[in-house]
């Protein structure tokens, strides 16, 4: 990068949410963006007074799509499937937008189910969108280069 070029960050406003190939840009908020290698402390007997640590196992936190409420029942549908014993995992990517619309960054993710629904909080007094929650686990989220 010659010096004196300036690069911005990307805004965290303008994303994409594929579920198998579904694009929806509805969700006004996507989160759990969260990787965890797990950390086991070993110490042999001739070692020195302090411990070495090992990575253990790899674990993944779930994302969380928040959307407005409308007659779209996809996804409600989807974990009621799941909620009768009938699992159908999908895999999916989250995909930041530049502010000419071209993809800048995406994450994909595999092998996610919802494991949780939450309905709006509707308030006659609010003047807010109802809004929807919607959570999967999965087995892995990676940046795509």
């Amino acid at each position: 990068m010659p010096t004196g070029q300036r690069v911005d960050p990307y805004a965290s406003y303008n994303f994409l949410v594929e579920l198998d190939g579904i694009t929806s840009a509805g969700f006004n908020d996507v989160t759990g963006f969260d990787t965890t290698v797990a950390v086991h402390e070993y110490r042999e007997g001739s070692d020195p007074a302090t411990t070495r640590k090992l990575p253990g196992m790899v674990s993944y936190a779930n994302i969380v799509l928040r959307r407005g409420l409308t007659a779209d029942t996809q996804l409600y549908d989807w974990l009621r499937q799941t909620a009768r014993g009938q699992v159908t995992r999908k895999n999916g990517s989250i995909v930041v937008l530049d502010n000419t619309g071209q993809e800048v960054v995406r994450w994909n993710f595999r092998n996610a189910w919802p494991t949780r629904w939450q309905g709006p909080d509707l308030n006659a007094q609010s003047q807010g969108v109802a809004i929807e929650t919607l959570e999967l686990a999965h087995e892995g989220i990676e940046r795509a280069r």
